[in-house]
């Protein structure tokens, strides 16, 4: 059983439905039977249940209980420290309410599934059955592999716009969003979206590329769009400014790596009216001139800043806007103001030198031994001159000239904005986008999705939308951890490990025990904004 949707489109009324599939012997095949719930409140997303539906459901449920504590039947001992930290994130990210109200019937199921990502990492979801037997958790009960398959199915596109429009809500307006999009690979032949494309870790693998847009001061996704393998991050900002448009976020401000720059880019973030700092390459004619022109100015003491190790200073210049108007068949051309702020980091320049010569000696070894890569070939050419003889044989130069050209930006570079002049203010806003490379690492690594082990389209949408719940909860426990200097002392696994020692008894005749909290416990509790749990404050 699911739940579908369907607006109708005289009074843009959305209605709700159960959605019963069920095999016809006659027709010999897949039927659908549903059955009206309600309408859908168009600001909550809740369904109001109709008069007809509360009387079946009554009549289906004669005895339903009144909400209150769940009775208990069994006598079991579980962990329970672990889940209570999740339990108390949910309730104040608006986490659980926002999943609750969208996926009324799955959410704890959904929740369960997190926790279980998260507390064993790098473990299939084969071994649910083990942990849960454990483990307090929201669902409860077991969700066997056919039953998570089931849940991935279930969740659809709707209810999962509707979630991300009520996270994107509880985001702090003047925040700036960090987005960036990684490469997940895949063995599957049916994924429609797995596509050959340049993979950022060099996997030769066909893929899907994943876009997540993080929350620059709270350290937390509330977005991401799957896309097939084969689209450069460069093609995606038009479409990502019109999914603003439709989840409603406004007077958004992004923070994008210089791979998603280009001058038709630029023009459409200016035609948004968004706000942006975003990396450019130092080859681009604007910016050379003025680095040229400011090369040593750039190094006075002045515009040092000891924090970042790196001089820095802002430019204002103008953008040559250009927007499109096909309704009157012309070009608007304008200027718009703008800042580029360039950088030189001596730390940066000696790293880049080492580098380099790394990935030249790399190309060499390589012409060398006649193994030219696929993905190399223009370096090669860029790099050296090959010619080879009978007489005198292969002879491999270098160019020098590129190589003295290339050398002459070491260390340096550049961000363009039209809102931060401030070169330290942008490169620390700039710089916080390492959270969603980390976020990268966190999905591939510790939630164990480096490989897409799914065999469905429907199946992939859901698992991901998962394992997106789950990074929601990892990187609240990270941003905590690293204001409040945990790592100094503790690896997130040993945390949470420290924290899951923690015992909940519970029997017919005894009701529930909580088990010893330590004061070790209780600190770390405190430092990641949580109050211990004790049995008033726990809901149990």
């Amino acid at each position: 059983m699911a739940i579908i949707y369907q607006t109708n489109k005289e009074t843009k009324i959305t209605y709700a439905y159960d959605n019963v599939a069920y095999w016809d012997k006659d027709k010999q095949q897949s039927r659908a039977k549903r059955t009206l719930i309600g309408k859908v409140d168009p600001e909550t997303g809740e369904i109001i249940p109709t008069r007809a539906y509360t009387k079946r459901s009554k009549e289906l449920d004669p005895v339903t209980p009144k909400p209150g504590p769940v009775p208990m039947t069994i006598t079991r001992r579980s962990f329970y420290g672990a889940s209570y930290l999740f339990d108390q994130i949910g309730k104040l990210t608006g986490l659980e309410t926002d999943l609750k109200a969208c996926f009324p019937n799955t959410y704890k199921k959904i929740l369960s599934i997190a926790y279980y990502l998260i507390l064993e990492e790098n473990n299939s979801l084969s071994r649910f059955s083990h942990w849960q037997r454990l483990h307090i958790h929201p669902y409860g009960e077991d969700i066997p592999s056919q039953r998570s398959s089931e849940l991935f199915q279930s969740i659809d596109e709707k209810e999962r716009v509707l979630f991300f429009e009520k996270q994107g809500k509880r985001r702090i307006e003047k925040e700036y969003w960090a987005f960036d999009i990684t490469t997940i690979s895949s063995y599957s032949e049916v994924l429609k979206q797995v596509k050959n494309g340049k993979n950022k870790e060099n996997d030769r693998l066909p893929q899907i590329n994943l876009a997540l847009l993080f929350g620059e001061e709270s350290g937390l996704p509330f977005y991401y769009r799957k896309l097939p393998g084969n689209i450069t991050d460069v093609k995606t900002i038009k479409q990502l400014m019109h999914e603003f448009d439709v989840m409603g976020y406004q007077k958004v401000n992004v923070i994008l790596d210089r791979g998603f720059y280009s001058k038709s880019n630029i023009d459409e973030l200016y035609k948004n009216h968004q706000k942006f700092v975003i990396g450019v390459k130092l080859g681009l004619k604007y910016v050379k001139v003025i680095l040229d022109d400011e090369r040593e100015n750039l190094k006075l003491w002045s515009n040092l800043q000891t924090q970042f190790g790196a001089y820095g200073l802002c430019k204002s210049i103008e953008w040559e806007y250009e927007q499109e108007r096909p309704y009157k068949g012309d070009t608007l051309k304008d200027k718009r103001r703008a800042y580029l702020l360039i950088y030189y980091n001596p730390e940066k320049a000696a790293k880049d030198q080492m580098d380099m010569n790394a990935y030249l000696t790399s190309l060499y070894n390589d012409l060398k031994k006649g193994n030219r890569r696929d993905y190399r070939f223009k370096d090669y050419d860029k790099y050296f001159d090959v010619t080879e003889t009978p007489k005198r044989g292969l002879k491999i130069a270098p160019k020098e000239d590129v190589m003295r050209e290339e050398a002459k930006n070491y260390g340096y570079f550049a961000l363009l904005s039209n809102e931060v002049k401030d070169p330290y203010e942008a490169l620390s806003l700039y710089r916080s986008k390492d959270i969603v490379e980390k976020a990268f690492g966190n999905l591939k690594e510790r939630l164990n999705f480096r490989r897409m082990q799914v065999s469905s389209e429907l199946s992939l949408n859901g698992k991901l939308f998962v394992e997106f719940i789950a990074l929601i909860y990892l990187s609240y426990v990270k941003k905590k951890m690293q204001d409040a200097k945990l790592f100094e002392t503790w690896t997130l696994q040993g945390l949470l490990d420290e924290l899951d020692t923690i015992e909940l008894f519970e029997a017919p005749e005894h009701g529930r025990i909580l088990g010893e909290v330590t004061e070790k416990q209780r600190v770390i509790y405190t430092s990641l904004g949580v109050e211990p749990p004790s049995l008033q404050n726990s809901g149990t």
